[in-house]
This record gives C-alpha cells, structure tokens and sequence, in this order.
C-alpha cells in the first residue's frame, strides 16, 4: 500500500486537530472498506502534527431528526450531542464512508442531518458554527457514484458553513457490477495510484486551509453576522436609517 510519504522536513500543523467520521454500516470491530482510505488520509495528518480522531458513527445510538438533541423531542437517548462536541473540537472535518445504490449511506445521511440540526447554533464571533472549519470527504464502494456521493457531502458541509478547499475529495470503485471491495485481495485498492494522488491531495488541501483559517482567526466576521442582519444592518445594502 502507498502511504504517500513525503520528503522529511515537510510542513507542520501541529496546532490542528481533525475528525474523521466513517459512515460505514459495519459495527466495530468489522474491517471496512472506507476505513483503509481512513487509514491512508489520516496516517498524512499523524506525520505533520495533526491531532487525528476517527468516529464510526454507526457504533453510537445516534436518533433520527434535525434539533440538536433529540431526547427533547420525545427520544429516549441519543448521543449525538456527545458527538457534536467532538466534531466542533476539531479544525477539520472528513465525512467518509460507502456506496449503496448509486448513493451515500443512510448512515452519512444521518449524519450529515445531525451536523444540520445544529448550524443555527453561533460562534463567539456571532457566526454560524462552522464558519472557519474545513471538510472534505472520502468515498468507497464496487459500484459506481464517488462523484455523486462526493458532490452531495461537499455542498452539504459548504451550507452549513464550511469552508471546502480544491479538490476536497477522494474515492475508489472497482469494475463495474459485483466485485471485489477495496481492501479485499486482488482488488488493486490500496495500489491504485489514482485514488491515493487523489488521496493526498485532499489530505494536504484540507490542512493548508485549516492552517490559513485558523492562523488567520478563522473568516472575517464582516457581513455574515446573524444579530447585525436581524437589528437592520444589511452590509452591502442600501438603508437609509443606517447611514
């Protein structure tokens, strides 16, 4: 397996931290595909500085629905909250997981409905939440859909408010039709140089624009403040009562 190594003396971002949540149907300790470009992604981060998490979000009893804990909305438990704090701990965010039917899991989809329940929440900037974080994705399967699935996270994370650098994803398929998964032997996964260039890419993207935002103070908080826009102030805009 390529692990893209590079040259020593490389860049350090040792004041970041990431989290990778792999939206795999398999219960630990089953081996998942999507875990091996886990592995890869993360193991680029490790060697720079980054402080790196890995969730199987299907391992937690996370409840269906969009408010931010839904034990208020008649749920007996769920530990989305628990989640959530850990994935705002975290300069960047990688939502991974597999193909089914053309389409991301119903696992990623809850987690991506989760994240959402939470984006009217505020920084102390008075910005939705995930203003000056960055999110990328990694896609897995036998099927086709990596561009699709990819497409459907990245506008999704850039909605909610975060920021996604060049070329924020990355993924593997095999042939057409039934066969072999990425980490099954003789599927020339781990070996492809397709997806580990793509791989690295994105690993090295979502660190340097983490490392931007978070030098720089995240976004400048001009113009997307939620309590100016409600009081009446409308940068950009004409108003009379305001001059």
């Amino acid at each position: 397996m390529s692990d893209n190594r590079q040259p020593a003396g490389g860049p350090r971002f040792d004041e970041l931290r990431a989290v990778f949540v792999n939206a795999t149907l398999k219960r630990s300790p089953q081996v998942t595909n999507t875990g091996g470009l886990i592995d890869m992604s993360s193991a680029i981060m490790r060697r720079h500085g980054v402080s790196v998490e890995v969730i199987r979000a299907v391992d937690h009893d996370i409840a269906t629905g969009v408010w931010p804990d839904m034990t208020e909305h008649g749920w007996e438990s769920d530990e989305w909250p628990a989640l959530f704090e850990r994935i705002m701990a975290a300069d960047i965010l990688v939502l991974c997981g597999p193909i089914w039917l053309g389409d991301n899991s119903s696992v990623m989809k809850k987690v991506i409905e989760r994240l959402y329940s939470c984006s009217a929440q505020l920084n102390d900037r008075g910005q939705y939440a995930y203003y000056g974080r960055v999110g990328g994705c990694l896609i897995t399967g036998n099927e086709d859909g990596v561009k699709h699935c990819a497409m459907n996270v990245l506008y999704s994370l850039q909605h909610l408010g975060y920021t996604i650098p060049p070329q924020a994803d990355a993924g593997w398929i095999g042939p057409a039709g039934p066969g072999p998964s990425y980490l099954d032997p003789g599927s020339g996964g781990p070996d492809n140089d397709f997806t580990n260039r793509n791989t690295a890419f994105m690993t090295y993207n979502l660190m340097h624009m983490a490392a931007m935002l978070h030098r720089a103070g995240g976004i400048p908080a001009y113009g997307n403040q939620r309590s100016q826009w409600v009081a009446g102030c409308h940068p950009g805009s004409d108003n009379p009562e305001h001059r």
